[in-house]
């Protein structure tokens, strides 16, 4: 399991970062401008077509795999951002729509100097794309197609899959037994396949609550009870032994 994984169930993670500016330096808001236009001219997607080249899938989960996919040693190292910049490098260098040697000669050239003329782009049928894709978004939500293994009720326990470069699953929840305090009325999907980890086509998702001393032995407190959701995937019905 990878440390970043799990942060939700670590303690000693100090110093929390204070700081409440969406984005602390310019550069910043571009990333998020590229990764918000790759998102809405990515293929699957049934919109209008454009002239761009951009031709392959990018959504939220490959942004997430970029950055999780990293050394946690690296993972820690950078700003949000910066772990922004390193995953959708990498995914153009892999897609081929640049070479390593390109990107690096680019960078260095703007490291070099701070005047060098930034790319312009831009045209009507893309900039629409990107627009009518921000207003209606991705939703996950599907129709259900099948009953839910689970009931209010049920007592459940966490899977441990195996590691992979994203999941959804908080990794202080493995292995740990919880109760189905609600089932969501519809099916959801994922914006990719997580492989082994078992999650992508739509299925059911549930609202788990755990006891904290099950989660944190001997280090909680009172009145309080740890909510999460999970697909449906992560779970299988638990027998007391």
């Amino acid at each position: 399991m990878k440390l970043q994984h799990t942060l939700g169930g670590l303690e000693g993670l100090d110093p929390i970062p204070l700081e409440t500016r969406v984005f602390v330096q310019d550069w910043e808001q571009r990333i998020f401008g590229i990764h918000t236009a790759m998102m809405a001219l990515s293929p699957q997607l049934d919109l209008e077509a454009t002239p761009s080249t951009f031709s392959t899938i990018w959504t939220w989960a490959d942004l997430r795999k970029g950055a999780e996919g990293m050394n946690p040693f690296d993972y820690f190292k950078f700003r949000y951002y910066e772990k922004w910049l390193g995953g959708i490098s990498g995914y153009f260098v892999d897609k081929g729509y640049i070479t390593q040697e390109e990107l690096e000669t680019r960078t260095n050239a703007f490291l070099k100097s701070s005047s060098t003329p930034l790319p312009q782009g831009g045209d009507p049928k893309i900039d629409a794309r990107v627009r009518k894709y921000l207003l209606i978004g991705d939703d996950p939500k599907r129709e259900r197609t099948s009953e839910p293994r689970f009931k209010e009720g049920d007592v459940v326990q966490v899977r441990d899959p195996d590691t992979v470069d994203h999941t959804r699953l908080p990794g202080h929840l493995r292995t740990k037994v919880g109760v189905i305090d609600s089932v969501y009325e519809a099916s959801y999907t994922y914006l990719c396949d997580t492989g082994p980890d078992g999650v992508g086509a739509a299925m059911p998702v549930y609202c788990v609550r755990f006891d904290p001393d099950v989660l944190w032995p001997a280090n909680t407190e009172d009145n309080f009870t740890f909510y999460a959701d999970l697909f449906e995937a992560y779970l299988d019905r638990h027998s007391a032994s």
